[in-house]
């Protein structure tokens, strides 16, 4: 019998079991402060302190400490005043000089040797200790081969004197030790080497920590929501009370001038002008009709260290709805052309072209729901045509988001999510859903008269009955692919991983004449109308993709760097894909994380 293999879907996403369910492994409901992955090549957040650190590819960019005789090496990133949370890895120990070598994720590091660490061991053990100065305390041991070649999810939350750590969902130990109060979060070698990747800091250990570094749009936060494929999720906010200060709430019955408090609220569009640097727009629940765009103007920014933010209140559910707009490329429903903006948990509908435009850079937008507009429900593109390509929107995180059901009156145009013609380097999707658009569910389409645009990352996400709306309607010619990666003969080396395609009009992952040598790992695609993967030139790199399908269907036709890591479809299912037969569900965990089953299959990556 071969035996089944397991993929884990970094930061918690999802483990393919032998059951045949996709699903994630969702962790406590918590808020995502601070993030890094490594794929732009930066590790400018960090801050090290001995050791031979550098961005090395490891399926996906990762950060590597490759000196395993250094006696200690570290990189340290956040703040000194965090108290309360949790941080999350993807640690591998690619060799010990000794037994007694570790590899670490750390928390509350107050100094270069204070601090709270989860280690990888020599030893074959996994370690929550305390370290400081030269004596390490062992506050919990578990047994565990640590292979050279694999990578650990761990898990440290320290949460007032509480300290517990995790590796790959199991305990290491949970006590009471109250030593270190405050610090950063860090990675650490000790006569050892390794890499770490996907590092994620968020509140489940209590109070959300006091101040963020500066860093990527990944520097986000996630809410407590839930959804379902049958019915639109319903964004939601954190349950907590929001601050008094520095905050304007907004409601449907809010006027300009009103002082924008809970009891006099102001309007959206009044709020946006007026919001400081690190303050929160708080939008009571209801619906908003427009028949004009709401703009975040140009130049109207956050910072790095304090985003301005656009969020729902609470568990409520604000809509705008701009159904009073004429189908027309003018008519955006909400414009952010601003930068260092975080839209959490708002709905955007019935505009008459893209129902969220991103013009911006290093903006958030998080928990959106985007729906039943006549383009793109959420574009990234330049802000006008005389915008230079270093003006291009750049370093902006979707998160979490969700997008159907967008149809222009042709057919041919309305996509998910786009990051297409018009667009700078370092914009990820990750934990999105895209259904039922009468075009893609994603496009990164280029022209030669604009030329090349950025790298776009695609991670952990979903596209799925696209070319066909949700009542059944079709319309048009639209192309109706997944995962559109490109256009007219010009190179762009995007990132797709960890993602799904089901059942597309088309194809579910196709180059579309991007000849750039794309990373394309860890996806699966099924039952898609055509090709599940479409890739006919360039050097793409090819990695544990899986192809299924329950019927006949068009051969995959792959061009590229490809291994026996890959089952691609040919005629006739391979292993990982008896027993399949095909209903596909959907749904958010509280952390934001998208958790998804494919019933009755037994699909492994």
């Amino acid at each position: 019998m071969t035996p089944t293999r397991r993929l884990f879907w970094a930061g918690g996403l999802a483990t393919l079991l032998t059951a045949g369910l996709i699903t994630a492994v969702g962790t406590a409901e918590a808020a995502t402060v601070f993030s890094a992955d490594f794929e732009s090549g930066s590790t400018s957040a960090w801050s090290k302190s001995g050791g031979t650190w550098s961005v090395v590819s490891d399926g996906s960019q990762v950060l590597q400490q490759s000196d395993s005789g250094s006696e200690r090496a570290r990189q340290f990133a956040g703040a000194t005043t965090w108290t309360n949370y949790a941080v999350q890895a993807r640690v591998k120990a690619t060799s010990f000089a000794s037994s007694a070598g570790v590899v670490a994720l750390t928390a509350r590091a107050s100094g270069s040797t204070k601090m709270y660490r989860l280690s990888l061991t020599g030893a074959n053990q996994v370690r929550l200790e305390t370290m400081n100065g030269s004596a390490v305390t062992v506050l919990g041991t578990l047994s565990q081969t640590i292979s050279t070649s694999t990578f650990y999810t761990l898990r440290l939350a320290v949460s007032g004197s509480t300290i517990s750590g995790s590796v790959n969902g199991t305990s290491v130990g949970s006590v009471s030790d109250s030593t270190i109060a405050a610090g950063r979060i860090g990675l650490l070698t000790e006569h050892a080497a390794g890499r770490f990747d996907d590092i994620v800091v968020d509140d489940a250990g209590g109070t959300t920590p006091t101040s963020s570094p500066t860093s990527s749009p990944s520097a986000s936060a996630s809410p407590s929501a839930s959804a379902s494929a049958s019915v639109s999720p319903s964004p939601s906010a954190s349950s907590s009370p929001p601050p008094a200060s520095n905050a304007l709430y907004v409601a449907p019955g809010g006027t300009d001038s009103a002082a924008g408090t809970l009891a006099s609220p102001t309007t959206l569009t009044s709020a946006i002008t007026r919001i400081a640097a690190g303050g929160t727009i708080y939008l009571r629940g209801g619906t908003y009709s427009y028949a004009q765009t709401v703009t975040i103007a140009a130049g109207n920014n956050g910072s790095a260290g304090a985003l301005k933010t656009l969020s729902a209140y609470q568990s409520e559910v604000p809509v705008l709805n701009f159904a009073a707009q004429s189908e027309d490329p003018a008519n955006r429903g909400l414009a952010v052309n601003g930068n260092y903006w975080r839209v959490y948990g708002v709905v955007v509908e019935r505009a008459g072209d893209n129902g969220i435009f991103v013009g911006g850079s290093n903006n958030v937008l998080e928990r959106t729901i985007t729906r039943f507009n006549r383009d793109t429900g959420l574009q990234l593109s330049r802000i006008l045509s005389t915008t230079p390509n270093s003006q291009w929107p750049a370093n902006n995180l979707v998160l979490s988001a969700e997008s159907h059901d967008n149809a222009d009156s042709d057919g041919e145009d309305a996509d998910g999510f786009a990051a297409k013609l018009t667009v700078g380097s370092g914009n990820v999707f990750r934990y999105a859903v895209s259904h039922h658009n009468i075009d893609d569910g994603w496009d990164l389409y280029t022209k030669t008269d604009t030329g090349a645009i950025g790298v776009v990352t695609i991670e952990d996400s979903l596209a799925y009955n696209n070319g066909t709306l949700s009542d059944g309607s079709q319309a048009g010619a639209g192309d109706r692919n997944g995962y559109k990666l490109g256009g007219e003969d010009i190179g762009v080396n995007h990132v797709v991983r960890r993602s799904i395609a089901y059942k597309n009009g088309k194809h579910g992952f196709t180059y579309n004449s991007n000849p750039g040598s794309m990373t394309i790992s860890n996806n699966l695609s099924v039952d898609n109308t055509e090709r599940n993967f479409n890739f006919d030139a360039g050097s793409s790199v090819f990695r544990n993709n899986t192809s299924c399908r329950s019927g006949s269907g068009t051969n995959d036709r792959i061009v590229g760097n490809s291994d026996s890591t890959n089952q691609f479809w040919s005629g006739s299912n391979g292993s990982r894909c008896s027993a399949y037969t095909g209903a596909l569900a959907w749904s958010y965990a509280s952390n934001g994380a998208l958790v998804v089953t494919i019933g009755g299959a037994r699909v492994t990556l």
